[in-house]
């Protein structure tokens, strides 16, 4: 099955960048492209207020316009894209989720029409993160160009999630012809102040820990991909999510697991992954199995 690429549009600017990614992302895998819009608020806005009018809302004419539009113009900048438009009785965040079990990628914007100023990632791109059952790009920040040259980042803790991620974003270099740069974050120096032995020691475990999980994930990466350009990149920072969003502003993607070695059972995307979604300097991909 040909599995396409799904993007979200409502017509904001948030959701018709993402539509934007969303359409490189689909020539990079050779697939077409699903633009989808969800026409019923989350809150269950748009249903008939009557309980006797019993069944949903037709799809709007102005949203299929919509839709057309933005087909049109990206079909228009991307030449040999294929694309299909498709308006879906739902809310955005729950449509986009059925629809994930459907497609090799969906592709979400920072916030759509009902977000908050404060919001760096609206309620529909939190969900969709969260429970799709496929990768998902989450489109951040809106108002930058789609990086083509910079290298694709990784963070790597030894977590099977982190070993997936590596193989997402092996994936995505080899698509963009770009390096992989692997990264684990260990714990920030102390400075110059005189370091206790049994702290010294410890420091030293770090860098053979950091040094050993970083052969071992680029081992595993340069069997897959030999040809890709791989380099291993140990940072010190105030905690993981910290060091890889500070990285991420001299990459052009950040791929991320849904869970580290810290994560618990009942979480869906993990502290690390929540802050790279919304504090990143670049589009995150989220490595979530197809299921």
């Amino acid at each position: 099955m040909n599995r396409p690429v799904v993007v979200g549009v409502d017509g904001s600017p948030s959701s018709l960048v993402a539509a934007e990614h969303a359409a490189h992302a689909a020539l990079l895998r050779s697939r077409p492209l699903l633009l989808v819009h969800g026409y019923l608020h989350p809150l269950g806005y748009g249903v008939p207020l009557n309980p006797y009018d019993l069944g949903v809302p037709a799809p709007s004419e102005e949203a299929q316009k919509m839709l057309e539009r933005a087909a049109a113009d990206l079909i228009d900048r991307w030449p040999g894209l294929g694309v299909e438009v498709r308006q879906v009785a739902g809310g955005p965040g729950a449509t986009m989720v059925e629809e994930s079990r459907r497609a090799d990628l969906v592709v979400v914007g920072s916030r759509g029409l009902g977000g908050f100023a404060g919001l760096l990632l609206g309620s529909v791109g939190a969900q969709v993160a969260a429970h799709a059952h496929c990768p998902v790009l989450v489109v951040r920040p809106d108002e930058q160009p789609i990086p083509v040259d910079a290298p694709v980042l990784v963070g790597v803790d030894g977590s099977e999630s982190s070993r997936l991620a590596a193989g997402y974003g092996a994936d995505e270099a080899a698509l963009r012809n770009v390096p992989l740069v692997l990264v684990h974050v260990g714990p920030p120096p102390d400075g110059d102040r005189p370091i206790p032995e049994e702290i010294e020691e410890s420091q030293a475990a770090y860098q053979a820990e950091a040094v050993r999980l970083l052969a071992d994930a680029s081992t595993a990466v340069r069997a897959e991909h030999p040809d890709l350009v791989v380099r291993e990149h140990p940072v010190r920072a105030a905690g993981p999510a910290r060091g890889l969003i500070e990285a991420s502003g001299a990459a052009s993607l950040l791929v991320v697991g849904t869970r580290g070695r810290s994560g618990f059972a009942g979480l869906l995307l993990g502290s690390v992954s929540q802050a790279a979604i919304h504090h990143a300097h670049c589009p995150v991909l989220v490595a979530r199995p197809v299921s």
